[in-house]
């Protein structure tokens, strides 16, 4: 079997991590992880037992999509067998409370890096066919809740991008795929809400099932994967019944969906230390 070159980005911890560990045991596959931390992408490195380069860059910066393809060319001989489009976070807040200003920091790193990194790295993938393009979205790519709106946005603009890539670059050998996960136990969306409650604990997963979902997309060829499968039941209620899901989700259950995020936290921290 040919040596096969895997990205993945937000690699650092979560989704990412997972899956690059689980790619790790894939044969003949090397491994690109691409996140901010540095540190913590060199030390999953070296526990990985396959060759593993590492890219420290914020995808939402400018220099970071011909980074990554420099990258490539110099390490890897310009191969990319797969891309996992996984990086992402959320910053809670009504449309009232965060404006315009939240949907455009919310689409920079969901949407709009997604697309800028794939559109410099689609003529490898081509020279490289077959391969495959994972884009991680999530299940409130199908179902909106209030508080989430401007992820929500993102997500549906990856989801309709998604489906019309993987149309457009199927001649050329390239598969285009997606996984939807739904609450997921990670540092950026930790559900602590969900886990706390012995009623919601259940619906929350893990990013090892979430990974073997992405594996299953881009190796094996599906076209969407829901994390927990069960989870496709929501975007269908809102086909079915859209009725029905608008009046549940703008009340109490809505309300009790919408958890804390890590990159809250994280911007909490930050503001506590500059006063």
């Amino acid at each position: 079997m040919a040596t096969r070159v895997a990205l993945v980005t937000g690699a650092s911890s979560g989704i990412g991590e997972a899956t690059a560990r689980l790619l790790a045991r894939e044969p003949e596959m090397q491994l690109v992880l691409l996140a901010r931390r540095e540190e913590r992408l060199a030390r999953l490195a070296e526990e990985l037992p396959t060759r593993t380069t590492c890219i420290a860059a914020d995808l939402t910066a400018e220099d970071a999509p011909p980074r990554v393809l420099e990258h490539l060319q110099a390490h890897h001989e310009g191969r990319l067998n797969l891309l996992v489009n996984n990086a992402g976070a959320s910053w809670r807040a009504t449309f009232a409370e965060g404006g315009y200003a939240n949907v455009k920091h919310t689409m920079a790193l969901n949407f709009d890096a997604v697309v800028r990194l794939t559109e410099v790295l689609l003529p490898l993938l081509r020279a490289s066919a077959p391969s495959a393009i994972v884009n991680v979205a999530s299940t409130a790519s199908r179902v909106a809740r209030p508080g989430a709106g401007a992820y929500s946005a993102a997500k549906f603009a990856l989801v309709g991008w998604t489906d019309a890539l993987y149309a457009e670059e199927r001649s050329h050998g390239v598969h285009v795929g997606m996984v939807l996960p739904g609450f997921i136990a990670t540092e950026g969306f930790p559900a602590n809400e969900l886990r706390a409650r012995a009623a919601t604990r259940w619906i929350v997963s893990t990013p090892e099932r979430a990974a073997e979902a992405v594996l299953d997309t881009g190796l094996r060829g599906h076209a969407e994967r829901y994390v927990p499968r069960p989870y496709f039941l929501a975007a269908a209620a809102r086909l079915l019944l859209p009725g029905l899901t608008r009046r549940v989700l703008s009340g109490g259950g809505g309300a009790a969906l919408t958890t804390s995020t890590g990159a809250d936290a994280a911007e909490n921290s930050t503001r506590q230390a500059r006063q």
